[in-house]
């Protein structure tokens, strides 16, 4: 029996979550029980790793968990693991000396706090006990922790709560359960391996620090709750359909709500924000959550652009992306057909619309500014393909796409109707049948497909129809579109490897689920066939993604997922067009 490694999120609603492998094995530096946001959405720390289990039968121990340690697996607690399901959160049922105990994990909504619960299913006739260590590491979730004597092991016992604070510049971690017992224990565990962060070429060593041993009676259900300070007390939970696309909402500090790019690396991403909003936010009914999310993005506009990224740590905004800003407009205009708050927008947003478009009018930042033909350049890295391997600098395609249809939305008819005369006669290449990616660079990319897909689209029919079977037939897979063509010299059919190797990777041919998206939005505005073309996402999202779509998948069959397991974008693209 192998280790089953596919992966599973719970998240807080302020940036934090508790993820892992479904064996319980901890695989990348980014798996733990509790990954708090200190400063919500960012400033995230894993703070508990994981809880290692031992059920007792009688006087004979069976262990629960499992881990990687250097050439060996231990213990192999996985192999008494009987079933897995999400339901909603993940819940773990295991058979060992004839009882069966069931493990449930959940976040506490709007807390740093995750609740684990232990139940006897079916008891033997021998008493059964279970004791728990948690394992801590404390510390930025990107990185590692070793031993170190900077350590504080010590434990405050309060009535049934447990206190530590390894570290001062780091807050107290609170465990409070109905435990029989707890005694402190003041030990390392050495050398965890994890293996996708070797895979990755990245630190994949790290030590863990086990403060004290919980011991539980099984007469009853054995519950932990540990919590960055004393836990508030649960509110009723509220089942959702939604619940993949619920996960990205988050609340910011102040309470405006914000958008999750992708767990486990990823913060509130602009642009992923605004490509992701209409199916997280408006296809799911959360229209004052949309509302919230558009008007703290206008207080951010900055030279006529809104930020791409809020660091981790808290500093000010990254403004460095050439269409970020102009998805804004597009998410407004889906705000406004599913609500009908013109007038709110016209006060709230609209002024830093206009903004936006006189700052590309007039240059700003990285060289993004409209040239006298009415059309977007800018330097390398700003499009959403912003790897060194994808500079694309000048003037890209889907640039002139959002470009025109911000124009369009703001009612600049004229300047609207300049863009597409240039557009038309400099784009088309007759000779392959669709757009340039980039004037003087006929690579066949997704790209071009935004000329279709928009509110407003810039493509002429008769074009739209060639543009469209071109990307069907070279960049159609059944998990998303490609980002080059296999036949391109260029093209890259698995994204692995180190750092530099899937950088180069990243946008030569990986497969985008966020793509079907738009692949759809153009059939639906040109009134193109494309039969069933979510199938696969659904039966991944149901299976091995364990409720979540990944970021990417390879571009060669059978489409590894890789990159982040769960990404705001594609799961977007997929409730849109599955449960809008």
């Amino acid at each position: 029996m192998e280790p089953d490694e596919r992966e599973w999120l719970e998240t807080n609603g302020l940036g934090g979550f508790a993820m892992s492998t479904v064996s319980g094995i901890n695989t990348r530096r980014y798996h733990g029980l509790l990954t708090a946001a200190l400063q919500p959405p960012t400033k995230r720390h894993l703070l508990l790793s994981k809880y290692e289990e031992v059920l007792w039968v009688g006087l004979r121990q069976f262990p629960l968990s499992a881990n990687y340690y250097p050439g060996t697996v231990h213990p192999e607690g996985f192999k008494r693991m009987t079933s897995f399901r999400m339901d909603p959160g993940p819940v773990f049922r295991y058979e060992a000396g004839g009882a069966v105990l069931e493990k449930r994990v959940r976040m506490l909504q709007g807390q740093n706090a995750v609740i684990v619960e232990w139940e006897l299913l079916e008891k033997p006739d021998e008493q059964c006990l279970l004791t728990v260590r948690p394992l801590i590491a404390f510390r930025d979730y990107h990185s590692t922790t070793h031993k170190n004597d900077a350590l504080r092991p010590h434990v405050d016992i309060h009535g049934d709560t447990a206190i530590i604070h390894p570290y001062t510049d780091l807050p107290e971690l609170h465990f409070k359960s109905n435990a029989a017992s707890v005694k402190p224990t003041g030990q390392w565990y050495l050398h965890f391996q994890y293996p996708r962060e070797q895979e990755r070429g990245l630190e994949y060593e790290e030590d863990l620090f086990c403060p004290f041993e919980a011991a539980f009676e099984l007469d009853r259900m054995a519950v932990i709750t540990a919590s960055v300070g004393p836990a508030e007390p649960e509110a009723p939970a509220v089942a959702s359909k939604h619940r993949a696309a619920d996960q990205f909402i988050v609340t910011r500090e102040g309470g405006r709500k914000s958008i999750i790019a992708g767990y486990p690396w990823f913060t509130d991403w602009g642009r992923d924000t605004m490509i992701a909003l209409p199916g997280l936010t408006l296809a799911t009914g959360r229209y004052e959550d949309a509302k919230s999310i558009l008007n703290t993005f206008a207080e951010y506009v900055d030279g006529g652009m809104i930020p791409n990224r809020f660091p981790d740590s808290g500093e000010a905004p990254e403004y460095n992306t050439v269409d970020g800003s102009l998805w804004y407009f597009e998410a407004v205009q889906k705000y406004i057909e599913a609500t009908g708050d013109r007038e709110g927008m016209e006060v709230s947003v609209f002024p830093a619309l206009r903004k936006i478009i006189e700052g590309y009018r007039a240059g700003t930042r990285y060289g993004i500014r409209e040239d006298e033909d009415g059309l977007i350049e800018a330097g390398p890295q700003l499009t959403w393909m912003d790897t060194a391997a994808t500079p694309r600098a000048g003037k890209a395609v889907e640039i002139q796409a959002l470009w025109y249809n911000a124009l369009r939305i703001m009612g600049e008819d004229d300047a609207a109707a300049h863009t597409k005369a240039s557009f038309d006669a400099k784009f088309w290449n007759a000779e392959q049948g669709c757009y340039f990616d980039l004037l003087g660079d006929a690579s066949i990319r997704p790209n071009q497909i935004l000329a279709m897909a928009l509110t407003y689209p810039i493509a002429e029919p008769e074009h739209a129809t060639r543009v469209f079977a071109l990307v069907s037939r070279e960049l159609l897979t059944p998990v998303g579109l490609r980002t080059l063509a296999p036949l391109d010299p260029k093209y890259i059919g698995r994204y692995e490897g180190g750092p530099e190797q899937r950088d180069r990777a990243y946008h030569q041919g990986t497969v985008w689920p966020w793509l079907i998206g738009l692949y759809l939005d153009s059939a639906r505005n040109f009134g193109f066939e494309t039969g069933e073309v979510t199938g696969s996402l659904s039966e991944y999202m149901d299976g091995p993604g364990c409720g979540q779509l990944p970021e990417i998948f390879d571009g060669d069959a059978p489409h590894q997922a890789r990159g982040c397991i769960a990404q705001a974008w594609s799961v977007a693209a997929f409730v849109r067009y599955q449960h809008g």
